[in-house]
């Protein structure tokens, strides 16, 4: 647990879950949700997993580019991808997450080695440790 929460996050969903509503409760969100078409919805609007997406590729970016600016190496051009995938896992969903980290111009194992170390900082990554499979692809 963080020793100061700096900023909380609050949206409220509505509806029927997944196939319901969410909004911020600053708006910035404020859209319909749909389950994918392959677990049997219609794919109209956004999903949960996609948002996970969204919040996990940038706070691991923001990660590392704090873990690069410290060992001051310039991230020109990065992006990270992430991919998050849903499925049975006994009698519940797990989800599994790939994170692709994409630096152009730096070597590949250096990229590797700013990777692990924003995996250790990242608050997603710290959440998700022990609890979800995160596979880190370098490209």
């Amino acid at each position: 647990m963080p020793d100061t929460v700096l900023y909380t996050a609050e949206a409220v969903s509505t509806g029927d879950g997944r196939n319901g509503h969410v909004t911020s409760s600053d708006q910035r969100i404020n859209t319909d949700l749909a389950m994918p078409p392959e677990m049997g919805g219609t794919g109209s609007g956004s999903n949960p997993e996609q948002l996970f997406a969204a919040g996990y590729a940038a706070c691991f970016h923001g990660a590392l580019r704090l873990v690069a600016g410290r060992q001051h190496t310039p991230l020109h051009d990065s992006t990270v991808t992430a991919q998050v995938g849903i499925g049975p896992e006994g009698e519940a969903f797990g989800l599994v997450v790939t994170l692709v980290i994409h630096v152009p111009g730096l070597d590949q194992e250096k990229v590797r080695e700013l990777a692990e170390a924003a995996h250790q900082v990242c608050p997603y990554s710290r959440a998700t440790t022990g609890n979800i499979s995160v596979e880190l692809r370098v490209l």
